[in-house]
């Protein structure tokens, strides 16, 4: 599920508070048809969940806990590994 640059952009907005698909489109730079698209894989992983707002749907995380994992990741990726050194 963190292979995918935009999933991950699109998680830590989400720990932030519930948003909706367009406002994270806009946030990550992707169409609303393309976020829509990870919006489903992040759904069907148990990572995400919808809730409807009006007529609209609103993401969130499904667990405080995935924004931790989600940080630690992004964190230790842009860590130097001590073979590069």
């Amino acid at each position: 599920m963190l292979a995918s640059p935009v999933r991950v952009a699109a998680l830590l907005r989400m720990a932030d508070g519930p948003v909706g698909v367009g406002d994270l489109a806009d946030h990550v730079g992707v169409t609303h048809t393309l976020m829509s698209q990870h919006l489903r894989v992040l759904r069907m992983s148990g990572l995400v969940r919808s809730e409807h707002e009006g007529r609209s749907r609103a993401y969130s995380l499904t667990d405080d806990h995935v924004a931790h994992i989600v940080r630690d990741a992004v964190q230790h990726a842009a860590e130097e590994a001590p073979h590069d050194r």
